[in-house]
């Protein structure tokens, strides 16, 4: 009997990549590849960056395998009954049918199946309740802490898409009493205030003297005191729109992720040090731990449309 196999598409603001995975969530040795993406990318770059790492990917199917879906996890905003996206830092993409140049790619290869396509915070919070750090829990938020800030919802076993597919931003909820770049027409956006990218600019201004994350999380280790203000400042306001979207939601678990989460252990401790301080014992309740997958979550993730598709609504 042949392997059943989905193919996994992640796009997003740098890379896009694809891979074929099992139903176990592993990834078949050496289907997976990354191409760049962008903000200076053009229309057909970004074509070709799609075709080419989802046929790397096809090219790993054998007569023992079969192809039974894709599932395309893609940077916000989404239209979801549309199958198009308009991600922020991709700007020549506005309304682009993403799902639909997927299904002319694998039609091209032969391939006749199923295409789901959400946005990537949805396969981030899927993948974390079936392989990572939420296994078993029924009210969950994943979150990226990366060059940008996003997240995905369950509910009760469910996960929240909304109206249009774009539930779970939570990078673009406004904490108070922050103020950050000016990025999205809002200063005061958790993205604006806590990404590696803005975190690094707001310890700029503070005399810091690197450009990256990487150069930051070495100063706040080496003990800089700019350093350290800019990444507690970052975890408080990561642990106020948290504890927001717990009163909100009554959650039991937030599984963060993301290259700028993992700067130093410590943003942790901040993240839950702020939550503490909220009124309600039900919001300080809230587990807030690092993720639980690889850096091949979000692949898992963009296959669990496919594998975990009773968790998503029509």
């Amino acid at each position: 009997m042949a392997e059943p196999l989905v193919l996994a598409v992640d796009f997003g603001g740098t890379k896009v990549e694809a891979a074929l995975v099992r139903p176990d969530g592993t990834l078949v040795a050496g289907s997976r590849s990354r191409a760049a993406t962008g903000r200076s990318a053009e229309v057909a770059e970004l074509e070709a960056s799609v075709a080419q790492v989802v046929s790397h990917a096809l090219e790993s199917l054998d007569a023992e395998s079969e192809l039974i879906g894709a599932g395309v996890a893609c940077a916000g905003p989404i239209d979801r009954a549309a199958g198009a996206i308009s991600p922020l830092n991709v700007p020549s993409w506005r309304g682009y049918p993403m799902r639909a140049l997927v299904e002319q790619v694998l039609a091209d290869a032969g391939h006749d199946v199923p295409v789901v396509l959400e946005m990537d915070g949805v396969a981030i919070v899927l993948a974390e309740h079936w392989v990572g750090a939420a296994q078993g829990a029924q009210n969950v938020m994943g979150m990226v802490v990366s060059t940008g800030v996003g997240g995905g919802i369950i509910t009760h076993g469910r996960v929240v898409v909304g109206k249009t597919g774009n539930a779970g931003h939570i990078g673009h909820v406004d904490v108070a009493g922050f103020e950050g770049e000016n990025t999205f027409g809002n200063p005061h956006v958790l993205e604006a205030i806590a990404s590696g990218p803005h975190t690094v600019a707001f310890a700029r201004r503070g005399g810091f003297a690197g450009t990256s994350g990487e150069e930051l999380a070495t100063a706040y280790a080496a003990g800089d005191p700019v350093a350290r203000g800019a990444i507690e400042r970052t975890g408080r306001a990561i642990g106020q729109a948290i504890a927001s979207a717990t009163a909100l939601l009554d959650l039991e678990v937030v599984a963060i992720g993301g290259g700028f989460s993992q700067a130093t252990p410590d943003l942790f401790g901040v993240i839950r040090a702020q939550i503490a301080t909220h009124h309600f014992e039900f919001v300080r309740q809230v587990r807030v731990v690092p993720s639980g997958l690889s850096g091949e979550g979000p692949l898992i993730g963009a296959a669990a449309l496919i594998y975990r598709a009773e968790m998503i609504p029509a």
